[in-house]
């Protein structure tokens, strides 16, 4: 071995040493930055060749690479927790915000506005509260109903608009992704060390992940292929954009979220993203729906009461509450093309309903019933509704009644008025078509959105029918009773429960799927942290053991400084020898 060989050997060292300064420097100046993996330099003995005959003696060190510390496995499965985790948060958060908006732990909820509702109509019959509180209690209700809606409503709005700014979030980041590929590619390809902008592109991907599960495919100094579900989102350095799409689907608004130029829906089952598709289909309309429900189901029940309810000096005027065209009043009322009455969350079914028309003079009344077919069949006995009543049948009907008159209004509403020195009332409607068309209505409205009291009503609560007919006598708290003892009736609109009881169903669902939630979300959490706990170990950077392994280059630099020293030496003294 010559002395230029111990010269070279020094100066390999010398050149290691300071990259392995470096690369601890590196490291320690990045231990704070997000999704940096420490890194480590290869070091390998570079071969000698044999001066002595059966002796081979190394010709220094050379640091071959310098690698990121990362593990593919638990990078997947920290990508996977993160997506779920994200979803497990958002889903408590919209659980405990629809759990706060209905209040149901408070005075201030529907619960109580609904039994408050009852109440008063109890207290009517009992004669210890008047009619126009019985009023004002249901303007109170409907008002409650409508914020509560709007309330709801707008937490919808609220996700829709949380979900437009996460895929807007996740365009960019698709976009940095496929950015990063084309960079690694081009440095890497060049032979030079992408660590940094692989760092930068696995940040970019766990960003990703947090808004929506993704799966990546490695395709070595291609980059990475990126995919929710079975669909590409990015390929190489191209990028495939998302975009949500809003349709209505029988009368249902559905939110969902495609990629590309062909708009393939993507399947995504987790993540913030996948939170708000789920909970907007998911709890949020479901609450809305069963509100809804409880509101459509409270006005046809009350006004199928309060039509055919009655006052001591019977009415002069009654008129609908519904909206028909021409050729709505002459179709049948349960035809399908019937756009008035199709749309309506409840029905008039077969049957029938008496009118008492009386003289006021002489106090005589007219009964008369009339019939209401709505079967489905033909006079022929075949399925068909040509032959069923609509609401033109209905009008010439009480027309032909002594004493009454009946027409349309301008607008299309059935209205119905006594005659000079008449009063009528309505009793025993078994087919809810007064109730369907408002008919001395109490409510007006199809749901919670649109309910509110008649106007007329609201205005003068002499028009409160809060007495019935039965058996032919009039009984002042009839129809006051009939409506207080809704509260506890089961209805088989509703599945054989009350309203009271349907909606303290839907409440509590609210309250076990929240407390679901905010568990989910802890576990959730824990996972996630553990994972990242063994992210760090394994690419995390370590200031104490970054700082032994800068004393070590530090030493050896020192070493192979004293190797070139001493070889220089000798140098000199075969030199003087010479």
């Amino acid at each position: 071995m010559s002395l230029s060989a111990a010269f070279n050997i020094g100066r390999s060292a010398l050149a290691a040493s300071q990259m392995g300064i470096q690369v601890a420097g590196n490291n320690m100046a990045n231990a704070a930055t997000p999704g940096y993996s420490r890194q480590v330099g290869r070091l390998v003995p570079m071969r000698g060749d044999r001066s002595i005959p059966g002796i081979t003696i190394g010709a220094g060190v050379l640091m071959r690479s310098v690698l990121r510390q990362v593990d593919a496995g638990l990078e997947s499965r920290l990508r996977s927790s993160a997506s779920d985790a994200a979803y497990a948060n958002t889903q408590s958060s919209i659980l405990s915000q629809v759990e706060d908006a209905l209040g149901e732990l408070g005075e201030n909820d529907l619960s109580s506005q609904v039994s408050a509702f009852f109440r008063a109509w109890s207290e009517r019959a009992n004669q210890s509260r008047s009619a126009a509180s019985v009023v004002q209690q249901g303007e109170q209700l409907a008002s409650f109903m409508r914020r509560l809606r709007t309330d709801l409503t707008n937490q919808r709005a609220q996700g829709d608009s949380q979900l437009a700014a996460g895929v807007d979030r996740a365009n960019e980041l698709l976009t940095v992704i496929a950015d990063l590929n084309r960079q690694v590619s081009e440095s890497e390809v060049a032979g030079n060390v992408a660590n940094t902008l692989r760092d930068q592109r696995d940040q970019a991907i766990r960003e990703l992940s947090e808004l929506m599960d993704v799966t990546v495919v490695p395709r070595g100094s291609q980059g990475v292929d990126v995919l929710a579900g079975s669909t590409p989102v990015v390929l190489g350095s191209q990028a495939r954009l998302l975009r949500v799409r809003r349709e209505t689907v029988d009368g249902e608004s559905r939110v969902t979220i495609v990629s590309g130029d062909n708009q393939a829906r993507l399947a995504i089952s987790s993540g913030v993203l996948g939170s708000l598709l789920d909970n907007r289909a998911g709890v949020i309309d479901a609450t809305i729906a069963r509100l809804d429900a409880l509101g459509s189901q409270l006005i046809f029940e009350v006004n199928k009461l309060h039509s055919t309810g009655a006052r001591s000096e019977g009415l002069s005027r009654a008129t609908g509450t519904l909206t028909m065209s021409n050729a709505d009043r002459s179709a049948a009322l349960n035809d399908a093309g019937n756009t008035a009455t199709a749309g309506l969350p409840f029905r008039a079914v077969n049957g029938g309903f008496l009118v008492h028309v009386r003289q006021a003079a002489t106090g005589a009344v007219q009964t008369v019933r009339i019939d209401v077919d709505l079967d489905g069949l033909t006079s022929a006995g075949t399925p068909g509704t040509a032959d069923d009543t609509s609401a033109e049948d209905i009008r010439a009907a009480l027309a032909a009644i002594p004493g009454l008159n009946a027409s349309f209004t301008a607008d299309g509403r059935l209205d119905v008025r006594a005659a000079e020195g008449f009063d009528f009332s309505f009793a025993d409607d078994s087919s809810g078509v007064l109730a369907v068309l408002g008919v001395n209505s109490y409510f007006t409205g199809t749901d919670a959105a649109s309910i509110g009291v008649r106007a007329d009503l609201a205005s003068d609560s002499s028009l409160l029918t809060a007495g019935r007919i039965v058996d032919g006598q009039f009984v002042d708290n009839g129809t006051a009773l009939e409506v207080a003892g809704l509260q506890s009736r089961a209805l088989g609109s509703l599945g054989g429960v009350s309203l009271v009881d349907s909606w303290r169903d839907a409440v509590q669902r609210v309250g076990g799927q929240a407390s679901a939630g905010r568990s989910m979300a802890t576990a959730a959490g824990l996972v996630l942290e553990s994972l990242q706990a063994q992210r760090s170990a394994v690419s995390g950077v370590s200031i104490d053991e970054e700082a032994l392994s800068l004393m070590d280059y530090q030493r050896q630099y020192q070493a192979a400084a004293r190797i070139i020293a001493v070889a220089e030496q000798m140098t000199q003294t075969l030199m003087e020898m010479v």
